[in-house]
């Protein structure tokens, strides 16, 4: 019995421990979703997409954005592009890039937003709420990286990258940092929708404090050794209570003092024998039949 108390008693402390663990991560999962976000933000504004800098007509794409030198042989760097009019795009799979890429970066917003729900509802709810918010947004993250590439054949693409350039071969252009960015952040959006179903799926109550059977002794209680004032269930101040064994200390001598006690009790019964002689003798003859008895 005391082996199932411990064992309820371990397993309360991992439980304890389990949901402290889960709060951590949990607090983790908020900030890796909110730097994905600001990954995703980067990645949609910047023209770092595909470029070339080094050749006699350098310029850089991005999902809305193409900027250029002019040809009056001054360094200034001309951008167009604009979010309200989708006919400013290069081409159509850049117009479908930024659209899908766009929708990730607002449902990861989104997602930071949900998260002031931790104060109205359930934890499992919200968790369950941006997991499947974040799974869109990967979705939408790595098709528009995908669907990219697919217009890198357009005449406006040839003009800076060459007419090599063709779909998923950017000729004399080089793949800038955005789109690995890109590529990661629909990664990482992946790993928290994930992390996101983890946490909302296990959870662990905490366990009553263990008792036995009402009790708060180890092992079985004699209801005998128990009075009726005292408590059986006890309180917490009964957990500090220890049987304690009494000794004897080395110095004093137990043998004689009932060695002392053995002949007290001799002389008195001399002394009752010589005021009672009756008394005296029936002693003798009951010790007299035990003594032949022992013989």
């Amino acid at each position: 019995m005391g082996s199932k108390v411990e064992y309820v008693e371990s397993s309360h402390m991992y439980a304890t421990n389990y949901i402290r663990n889960s709060k951590a991560i949990g607090v983790l999962w908020g900030i890796f979703t909110i730097c994905y976000a600001i990954i995703g933000v980067v990645a949609f504004i910047t023209p770092e997409w595909l470029g070339d800098l080094e050749h006699e007509n350098p310029g850089r794409f991005g999902l809305w954005m193409r900027c250029s030198f002019g040809g009056t042989g001054e360094l200034l760097e001309e951008c167009v592009g604009r979010l309200d009019d989708l006919s400013t795009i290069a081409n159509v799979p850049f117009r479908v890039s930024t659209i899908l890429v766009a929708i990730a970066v607002i449902i990861a917003l989104a997602s930071i937003c949900a998260m002031l729900l931790f104060l109205f509802c359930q934890s499992t709810t919200v968790f369950y709420i941006c997991g499947w918010m974040q799974v869109i947004s990967a979705v939408c993250m790595a098709v528009g990286v995908c669907i990219y590439p697919l217009g890198w054949d357009s005449p406006l693409i040839r003009a800076i990258c060459g007419a090599t350039a063709s779909r998923y071969n950017p000729g004399a252009c080089a793949v800038r940092w955005a789109i690995p960015l890109a590529a990661i952040a629909a990664l990482d959006s992946a790993t928290l929708a994930a992390l996101a179903f983890i946490l909302a799926s296990r959870h662990v109550k905490l366990q009553p404090e263990p008792f036995n059977n009402g009790s708060l002794y180890k092992g079985e209680v004699n209801p005998g050794y128990v009075n009726e004032a005292q408590s059986v269930a006890g309180s917490r101040k009964s957990l500090s209570l220890r049987p304690v064994l009494l000794v004897a200390p080395q110095d004093q001598d137990r043998y004689s003092e009932l060695s002392r006690a053995k002949s007290h009790s001799h002389h008195s019964l001399f002394a009752a024998s010589q005021s009672h002689p009756v008394h005296a003798m029936s002693t003798n003859t009951l010790n007299h039949s035990q003594h032949n008895f022992q013989l």
